[in-house]
């Protein structure tokens, strides 16, 4: 996280500074940019640049969080829904907001998956914990299944299918609507258990 000084910078100032940092994150990649050459494109000394973070990773991480905020406000939070139709309605909603997020803005559509797959909890987590809870409120995801270990998965479908729709929209400029892969998959991983049916644990 930023230092205390860089909090008390104008905010005209933190955002250029971020803004350039995503750029060239974005561009040359989350392990691949050059901290130096990052903060000499922001006027940024070298010296100032250690009173605002503690390295290179330290300015990362306030990228990516800044990106995943972001992803996070395009989705909305998640709202109880009606019936199964409502709760399908909802989540393709929010799946096409996100997706338009991020077609209009090239570089957190570059570094989306990078700040996805640094969080291993928090408001990412608590938003898959609602849908996943009201899921099962309706009765359309399986209670056989301990909630922790369902929202995990749902969260890991949900990733991998991101990848793949993020990795098509980078080169496709008509990717198609990839919603409706991801809830075949998520019916699949939701769908009751069948009954009669002992699970197998030799795994």
């Amino acid at each position: 996280m930023p230092l205390p000084r860089f909090d008390r910078l104008p905010a005209e100032r933190r955002e250029h500074i971020l803004g350039v940092a995503r750029r060239h994150f974005a561009e040359h990649g989350a392990e691949g940019a050059s901290y130096n050459k990052i903060i000499e494109a922001a006027g940024v000394s070298k010296t100032a640049a250690y009173h605002y973070f503690d390295g290179r990773e330290d300015l990362l991480t306030a990228v990516l969080d800044g990106v995943l905020g972001r992803l996070l406000t395009a989705l909305g939070p998640w709202e109880p829904a009606r019936d199964e139709g409502d709760f399908a309605a909802r989540f393709a909603a929010g799946s096409t907001a996100l997706a338009a997020h991020l077609g209009g803005h090239p570089e957190d559509l570059a570094l989306a998956d990078a700040a996805i797959g640094r969080t291993s909890g928090g408001p990412w987590l608590d938003w898959f914990g609602a849908l996943v809870a009201d899921g099962r409120r309706i009765g359309l995801i399986r209670t056989d299944v301990d909630p922790s270990l369902m929202v995990a998965a749902t969260a890991a479908v949900i990733r991998a299918a991101d990848a793949w729709a993020l990795a098509r929209m980078a080169t496709a400029p008509d990717p198609g609507d990839p919603s409706g892969q991801l809830w075949t998959l998520l019916r699949g991983l939701w769908g009751a258990a069948p009954t009669g049916q002992e699970p197998d644990h030799a795994l």
